[in-house]
C-alpha cells in the first residue's frame, strides 16, 4: 500500500507544469500562473523564491506580506493571478499541494516596455538634390529596444542615398528629392511591447518645374477660351501670363480667361513661373492660331473639329 501512495505521488509530481499567461511579461500587466494539466486542488501554496505568497484550505485563503491586495488564487485549479508585476517580480515561483500531492516550478522574467517613442529631425526646409536631412530616434523607457524606420507603410532600407547607424536610432538621406517627404515614423519593439512615433514630414524645397496648360473652349472668332497653367514647385510658385511678351492685363494666377476672340489675338501665351524661395522661374508658351468661323464650314458639322494647333515649348 505504501508503495503504491509512494507511486501515485512521483507520477503526480512529474505530470503537472506551470503555464504562465505571459513570459516574458511587460512590467504594469497581470500575470496568470496555472497548473497544467488542470486539476481540483483541495489546498496548496504558493512561494517565490524563498517567500511565501500565499497559502489557501478549501475555500480560505491566507496572503502573505507585500503581496496583500496583489495576488489572487483560485482554490479550484490552484492558479495564481498577480497584478501589476514589476521587475522585481522576475525569478521562480512554486506551487505545493498534498491533495492531491503536487509540485512544479516555472521562472518568470518581467520587462521594462517600450513608451514614449520620439523623432528629432535636424532641419525644417531642405533645398531638392542639395540637402541632407538627419532624424534620430529615442524611447523614454523599454528593455533591450529594435528600431525600424517607416516611411509611410513602407520599410526603410539602407541603399547609397540612406543610411542607418547608432543600432538603426539614426536615418539620414542625402541629396534629398521632392519624393522624400515621408512621412517617417520610428517602430520601436522588445519581447513584451512596441510602439511607433508620431509621423514626421520632410519640407523640401523644389521648383517650378513640369509645367503644363489645358486649353478648354473652340478657338473660333467670337468665342471664349480659357487657358489652367500649372508647375510643380514647393513652396507654390507665383504663375501670370503674358501675350507675346507683355504682361496680360487681368489678375495673376494660373488662369487666363479671353472674351470674344478676335484673329489679332492670335500668338504666344506664356505661362510664367517663379518660386521665392529657390529664386528660380520658368515658363511654359502656347502658340495659339485662331481661325475664322467659315473654316469649319468646310468639315462635317458633326465632328468637334481641330481649329487649334497648340505648340507647348518648356523654358528653363
Amino acid at each position: 500500500m505504501n508503495e503504491k501512495m509512494c507511486s501515485f505521488f512521483f507520477l503526480v509530481s512529474a505530470a503537472v507544469n506551470i503555464q504562465p499567461s505571459s513570459n516574458p511579461a511587460a512590467a504594469g500587466d497581470n500575470v496568470t500562473l496555472s497548473v497544467t494539466p488542470e486539476v481540483t486542488m483541495g489546498d496548496g501554496n504558493w512561494v517565490f523564491g524563498s517567500s511565501p505568497i500565499l497559502t489557501w484550505l478549501g475555500s480560505d485563503v491566507a496572503v502573505f506580506g507585500s503581496y496583500q491586495g496583489r495576488a489572487s488564487v483560485n482554490v479550484v485549479t490552484g492558479a495564481l493571478t498577480l497584478t501589476s508585476v514589476t521587475l522585481a517580480d522576475s525569478g521562480t515561483y512554486k506551487v505545493q499541494s498534498d491533495d492531491p500531492p503536487l509540485t512544479a516550478s516555472t521562472f518568470i522574467t518581467v520587462l521594462e516596455p517600450i513608451s514614449n517613442v520620439k523623432v528629432e529631425k535636424n532641419q525644417t526646409d531642405q533645398t531638392e538634390f542639395d540637402s541632407s536631412v538627419v532624424m534620430k530616434c529615442s524611447v523614454s523607457s523599454g528593455f533591450s529596444p529594435s528600431f525600424r524606420w517607416l516611411n509611410d507603410s513602407s520599410e526603410v532600407t539602407a541603399n547609397d542615398r540612406v543610411r542607418l547607424t547608432d543600432r538603426n536610432t539614426t536615418l539620414t538621406i542625402f541629396n534629398l528629392t521632392r519624393y522624400d517627404d515621408g512621412p517617417f515614423m520610428c517602430f520601436v519593439f522588445n519581447a513584451v511591447s512596441n510602439s511607433t512615433s508620431r509621423p514626421v514630414k520632410v519640407n523640401t524645397i523644389y521648383g517650378p518645374d513640369n509645367m503644363a496648360v489645358a486649353v478648354n473652349g473652340t478657338l473660333l472668332l467670337g468665342s471664349n477660351v480659357t487657358a489652367l497653367c500649372s508647375a510643380q514647385s514647393n513652396p507654390p510658385a507665383h504663375l501670370h501670363w503674358t501675350y507675346e511678351g507683355e504682361a496680360v492685363n487681368q489678375t495673376s494666377g494660373p488662369l487666363l480667361e479671353v472674351y470674344g476672340l478676335t484673329e489679332e489675338q492670335s500668338g504666344s501665351y506664356t505661362c510664367v513661373a517663379f518660386n521665392n524661395i529657390t529664386r528660380l522661374n520658368n515658363n511654359i508658351t502656347a502658340h495659339i492660331t485662331i481661325r475664322s468661323e467659315s473654316i469649319q464650314k468646310t468639315v462635317h458639322v458633326w465632328l468637334v473639329p481641330l481649329l487649334l494647333l497648340i505648340m507647348l515649348t518648356v523654358h528653363v
